[in-house]
């Protein structure tokens, strides 16, 4: 038997639909034993009760089934001298919807008490720029958000917010598309320099180009101003939650919120895995950038463009005269061009980070910037794809290390990807290593004393996925992940295994990164979760059954 919340077809409103590609609703059917009406409802009281004690006490209640007793219990607390590593898990991307209102919240609220009772510690959402101030400059509307944030305190979890300046369509993962703020698109229009552009004149729209960070040129303000704004509305917003709801701002500084070129765009099948991508640099303000700065080294001819033989999005590094063994990137010419592309990264993110301590400083909560996980190609000599996104990293320079002092500098913890990643799962002609790469970043940042954590860069819901993390999570090198988020609640997370993976790996993570497998049933009374979930309101909120 399976209790359902049903919902649409779609994790949208009609009315917005327009707006959106069609979504996988996620909560949530998922089968449990067929026990008596008052069996279940003794159940649901016991777990109302153990609600209001900590996640990680028994429960006192036994029920009777055909197969014999169990006991209902949910996460126990950690008996291991591992580091806690406290798990987010991230929400829908359309959590809120283009109408500024909270989407399918019955939805949420169930899949909120079953991840609390999963023993995670709260989860991340994207405060999208392209929603909250699309009515005009300034005019922000935080109203979904709120819903949101109230509903997480009732449930007694954290929230990681994203100041997401980004378009949300176009990559791996978007299943929705938001883009920038009408206005602003109405200046791109005007000017098309605005955006990131490539040497064959493609405009790409999902983040305004570094080049313009100190210009007035979003209606007289500048691109830093405007995201310094943004989040000084949402702090004021939300003062009463920060530091305590609001435990952690990610500051979006790029594509995706990485900090990184978009130089691996995969909308209309301009790139795809496992290219080396394309230098962003033609828009007119990076170009001026590059002339000054080649005309400062006395090459005032190395200023007109980009690397002439550098290749297109998807041709692999020997294919190319730049990234070859020992190709244009290793001469003079190649280093002072990838040192000023990867400069004015550095100086993009430190401008907006300087901006974000300087609005949330006080507040409690933390501060995090993310970083790409870019493994393909990392194994040969250019680590080509690596230094079209903005990192100059190559068999011979550490390209982490400067983001990971960039960040120590302004108290902000480097989140990285692609924590869930083998490298005998990678394709042979990629050149992949996941997991070289993680230590490379690992390493960065114990010298650069910053806070690391992690994510998960693609849908992972097996055993191995988790596994790596738990591995990726331990101090082998001498730094642990101060937290973990995982991509991505919806439906599919909801099925019976994937559900037993996230909740073993859970309480895994909590007791340091030891491996811990729940039983596939409860009859010999372990600490498997078994959820009854009930909740009535005026709304008439079916019945929500998690195992």
């Amino acid at each position: 038997m399976a209790l359902t919340l049903h919902s649409s077809t779609s994790f949208i409103n009609l009315k917005d639909a327009k707006s959106f590609k069609a979504q996988e609703d996620f909560p949530v059917s998922i089968s449990v034993p067929r026990f008596q009406a008052s069996q279940r409802q003794r159940a649901i009281r016991s777990l109302k009760d153990e609600a209001r004690v900590r996640i990680g006490r028994g429960l006192s209640e036994e029920t009777r089934t055909k197969d014999g007793w169990e006991k209902l219990y949910a996460i126990s607390s950690p008996h291991s001298n591992g580091t806690k590593v406290p798990v987010y898990v991230m929400l829908p991307l359309d959590t809120v919807t283009h109408g500024g209102n909270l989407n399918k919240p019955r939805a949420i609220n169930a899949s909120l008490m079953a991840l609390k009772c999963a023993g995670v510690e709260g989860v991340m959402v994207d405060a999208w720029w392209g929603l909250v101030e699309k009515d005009g400059p300034m005019k922000y509307n935080w109203e979904g958000y709120a819903e949101l944030v109230q509903m997480v305190s009732r449930h007694g979890l954290k929230l990681q917010v994203v100041m997401s300046f980004h378009q949300c369509g176009g990559n791996v993962g978007d299943s929705c598309s938001i883009p920038l703020p009408p206005w602003v698109l109405e200046e791109i229009s005007k000017n098309p320099d605005l955006v990131y552009t490539d040497r064959s004149g493609r405009r790409n729209p999902e983040y305004i180009t570094l080049g313009c960070d100190s210009l007035p040129v979003l209606r007289g303000r500048t691109p830093i101003q405007v995201y310094t704004d943004f989040m000084k509305s949402f702090r004021d917003r939300f003062r009463e939650y920060m530091g305590s709801v609001i435990a952690e701002i990610q500051v979006g500084m790029g594509p995706c919120g990485e900090l990184r070129y978009p130089s691996y765009p995969e909308s209309n099948g301009t790139w795809r895995f496992p290219g080396i991508g394309e230098f962003q640099c033609y828009d007119k303000y990076m170009i001026a950038s590059l002339k000054a700065s080649a005309q400062g080294t006395g090459h005032g001819e190395w200023g007109s463009s980009g690397p002439h033989d550098s290749g297109l999005y998807n041709q692999f590094p020997e294919e190319t005269g730049f990234f070859k063994r020992d190709g244009t990137w290793t001469t003079e010419y190649g280093h002072f061009f990838l040192e000023w592309y990867s400069q004015n990264l550095l100086q993009h993110g430190d401008r907006i980070l300087a901006a974000a301590k300087g609005v949330f400083e006080g507040t409690q909560a933390k501060l995090s910037g993310k970083v790409a996980g870019i493994h393909w190609h990392y194994r040969t000599r250019s680590h080509a794809a690596e230094l079209t996104a903005g990192y100059y990293n190559t068999r011979n320079r550490d390209g982490y290390l400067p983001i990971a002092q960039m960040m120590a500098k302004h108290g902000v913890v480097l989140n990285f990807t692609c924590m869930e990643m083998k490298d005998e799962q990678q394709p042979e002609n990629a050149n992949c290593s996941p997991e070289g790469l993680v230590r490379q970043v690992k390493m960065a940042a114990k010298t650069a004393e910053v806070e690391l954590a992690g994510e998960n860069a693609l849908e992972r819901y097996d055993e191995s996925a988790f596994a790596q993390v738990l591995t990726t999570s331990r101090s082998d090198s001498g730094i642990e992940l101060s937290a973990f988020t995982y991509l991505r609640m919806k439906k599919k997370l909801f099925e019976e295994r994937n559900w037993r993976n996230l909740v073993e790996f859970v309480k895994s993570m909590s007791e340091g990164g030891r491996s811990h497998k729940l039983s596939e049933s409860d009859l010999g009374r372990t600490n498997l979760y078994v959820g009854f979930i009930k909740e009535r309101s005026e709304r008439n909120i079916k019945e929500a059954v998690m195992v």
